[in-house]
Order: structure tokens, then sequence, then C-alpha cells
């Protein structure tokens, strides 16, 4: 299917599906010791390369971290062209009291919440589908 920029559509379909296991944010000076596999998203950023990375590799490399996420994928094909469906999902959670940090792949959105809020976070997407149904 060929993605879409159409932002009710997308609202329709967004489909949210959470990745088993726990995620964290990690930042490194190189990747060095760091698997491709291993990496969920990677960004380098002035002051370091930002990894995500599951939480248990982090833990057995004995990377440092703050925040444990859950990891929920939007299985609608968005455009990287689409425009507001960040907005709305991000209003969404918000609303809620959840925060979010947002990457966009090529083909899904990804969504990573504080782990301990993964079940409103769900909730709050699936009612937001329900609202454009």
């Amino acid at each position: 299917m060929d993605p879409t920029k159409e932002l009710n559509y997308l609202l329709r379909h967004i489909s949210p599906r959470q990745n088993p296991g726990k995620y964290v944010f990690v930042s490194l000076p190189t990747l060095e010791n760091i698997s491709e596999n291993e990496i969920i998203a990677l960004i380098r950023e002035r002051e370091g390369i930002t990894l995500v990375l599951n939480k248990v590799f982090a833990d057995q490399k004995g990377l440092d971290y703050d925040f444990i996420a859950a990891w929920i994928t939007l299985e609608v094909h968005s455009s990287l062209e689409a425009v507001g469906l960040t907005a709305a999902f991000s209003k969404a959670l918000g609303q809620a009291g959840i925060s979010c940090n947002v990457i966009a792949g090529f083909y899904h959105d990804h969504i990573f919440v504080p782990e301990q809020q993964a079940d409103r976070a769900l909730e709050a997407l699936l009612k937001l589908k329900e609202n454009f149904n």
C-alpha cells in the first residue's frame, strides 16, 4: 500500500501496536562495541550519538540511561510528508498526561512512552482512532 498524506485516513487506521520489551535512550561518543543488530534507532548529535536500544542489551553493556520506555508502532503506512498526524497523537497523549518521543520511520511512526504508562498510551491512541471511525 502506498503511504498516504490524508490525515483523517491516517487517524482512522493508526492501529497502535506495542512492541515487546523495554527500551532506553543512551548517548555515546562512538559506536564502538555496539552491534548494528542491537540498534533500534540512531541519531547523530553534536554532543554524541543517541541510540535507542533494548534495555536488556543496554544493561548487559553497562550503559547509562534515565528513561525506560515502551515502544508503540502505528501500523498505518504514513507519508513522511503527512501533516498533522504527529500533532494529533501527541495531543491525545498529552491530554492523558503521557510524554512521548517520536521517531518517524520510512513506513511507520514509532512512539516511545514511559514504560509504566504503556497501557494508558495505547488506550489514548485507540480512543483517538475511534473518534475518526
